[in-house]
């Protein structure tokens, strides 16, 4: 089948190289002409496994081609549009600017029959009133989200846990939610729940989603903020009440919280949608859930000044992480890079590093020091705190030869994913999250 996928950014590259991988034809559009030159020539511009493989792979077949030229998008049978709904400068509601662009760039060349499906994040309602737009061209809108996890993106494009599409009412509901199936074919076959509902609904299951995974972390660190005023240790906390199958332990992992270019202004944009609504009451719990999420950044600032005695003034404190997750070198709202930045703020001398994300974070805060050798950026270091639990930091590091490297072999555990009683009996003087 031709497809059209509408902006190539971190969710249209990865949907586009990923149908292509399984068949279809694909032609992805963005505005952006650097972007446009680096997804043709087979670069990714981000870092995502297993994404360069399939990009590549596609290009050579001659299935996944990239333009900046929209009119490209006539001639497919399915168009889908995976633009950014970022947080508004001037609250917390969602930017649309760039979902309305691209409808307004799509509808001139779209033709009866065809399926226009959305996967951008949007608040509930948006299917409805972007429907009045496409179907005077007797074209079908269906809002189908995705559930994406960074670092697995590849997986959960061709592999999906579920797949969902909100649809609308009449005949034309069914057929495209038929054609949608076929897109997917290789998940419905294997039977991956097909969810088809209607718009609203659809809508909801991706932020709902979204915030109940965010409510699950805060939950775990407000418990550590307990943990840390009685001596109890929250990781022991989330072993026992996970091992209970209706609460189960992933996302049970307590530390300076979760960011990234998703769950923090989605939970903002829900809240926001849900006062326009009328039940901002409903959902009033979400501000205390991103209030939790931001206080352990602080935490963690905290923890590194008590363990150099109550100032960390021309300190050399190393942050090991930039990134908001491993396998990922998205900076966006990165609880790693606030911790550096706030405490380079109170006088330390911070180093950062990252497998992934320095030239994202460098282009972000150029104040702070950027190495990219693990081993270098520990040389001499008066506090060391885990900010990103790659397995270069939590399993690949021996903390005797980190001892061995640092001036004063304090670390701050901000993930919670060290071997606490090994870097103990290593001479760290360890600090966790949460943990006595």
């Amino acid at each position: 089948m031709r497809l059209s996928v509408i902006g190539c950014g971190y969710l249209g590259a990865v949907h586009a190289a990923a149908m292509a991988s399984i068949g279809h034809e694909v032609i992805g559009i963005d505005v952006d002409a650097a972007k446009i030159e680096s997804l043709s020539r087979g670069e990714a511009p981000f870092f995502e496994p297993g994404l360069t493989d399939i990009l590549e792979a596609g290009i050579a077949s001659g299935n996944l081609r990239f333009t900046t030229d929209i009119s490209e998008a006539h001639g497919a049978a399915v168009h889908f549009v995976g633009v950014g709904t970022p947080q508004r400068k001037d609250g917390y509601a969602a930017d649309l600017t760039y979902v309305d662009a691209a409808f307004d760039a799509l509808v001139p060349w779209l033709s009866p029959g065809d399926v226009v499906a959305g996967k951008s994040t949007v608040p509930v309602g948006t299917a409805a009133r972007l429907a009045s737009v496409v179907s005077p061209t007797g074209a079908t809108l269906v809002w189908n989200p995705e559930f994406l996890r960074e670092g697995w993106a590849v997986q959960d494009t061709i592999d999906p846990d579920r797949l969902v599409v909100g649809v609308p009412t009449d005949d034309s509901g069914s057929r495209a939610a038929d054609v949608l199936r076929e897109v997917y074919h290789p998940a419905v076959a294997k039977g991956t729940p097909f969810l088809v509902t209607d718009y609203a609904t659809a809508e909801l299951v991706k932020v709902a989603a979204n915030a109940f995974l965010a409510t699950k972390i805060s939950f775990i660190n407000a418990m550590a903020e307990i943990a840390e005023v009685t001596g109890a240790d929250v990781t022991q906390l989330a072993d026992a009440i996970g091992h209970d199958a209706r609460i189960g332990r992933r996302f049970l992992g307590a530390g300076i919280g979760f960011g990234g270019g998703c769950l923090p202004k989605d939970i903002r944009a829900f809240s926001a949608r849900a006062e326009e609504l009328g039940r901002g009451e409903s959902v009033a719990f979400l501000r205390e859930v991103d209030a939790i999420n931001l206080r352990r950044r602080d935490r963690a600032v905290d923890l590194v000044v008590a363990a150099l005695g109550g100032s960390v003034f021309k300190k050399n404190v190393t942050v090991l992480g930039a990134a908001f997750k491993p396998h990922s070198d998205d900076v966006r709202d990165s609880p790693a890079l606030d911790v550096a930045v706030r405490l380079r703020g109170l006088g330390a001398w911070v180093t950062v590093t990252d497998p992934e994300a320095i030239a994202n974070a460098e282009r972000l805060h150029p104040q702070l020091n950027f190495v990219a050798d693990r081993d270098e950026a520990l040389r001499g270091a008066d506090a060391v705190v885990v900010v990103t639990e790659w397995d270069e930091y939590r399993r690949d590091l021996a903390p005797t030869h980190a001892a061995s490297l640092v001036a004063s072999p304090v670390v701050i555990d901000g993930r919670n994913c060290l071997d606490a009683a090994a870097w103990r009996a290593a001479g760290w003087t360890y600090y966790g999250m949460g943990r006595p």
